[in-house]
């Protein structure tokens, strides 16, 4: 089963070349990290590789935390896009919006 799942992640982010890198990420980040997680976080921006994740709130902002490793890894390898880091912030924090 990990083997077709890893097919698949390379099918995706070889259908997502011709997007720009945040377009990129925006269409990896559900695969990257699930259904559910993604319904309460998205990435906001894609900045000197660094990708920016809004938290809908504390306890999914851990969740992001705790993950943070694997989805600089999963993301970097499904968009095909070189990453230096995530930033993880809460929405209600943001000042821009």
């Amino acid at each position: 089963m990990q083997g077709m799942r890893d097919l698949l992640k390379k099918e995706l982010g070889r259908s997502l070349q011709g997007l720009s890198e945040l377009d990129r990420l925006q269409a990896a980040w559900p695969v990257a990290c699930g259904r559910q997680l993604a319904e309460r976080a998205r990435i906001t921006a894609f900045e000197s590789g660094t990708v920016q994740i809004e938290a809908e709130d504390n306890v999914w902002l851990a969740q992001l935390l705790s993950m943070r490793a694997m989805l600089e890894v999963e993301l970097a390898k499904i968009a095909a896009v070189k990453l230096s880091g995530i930033h993880f912030y809460l929405k209600s924090f943001r000042g821009d919006r």
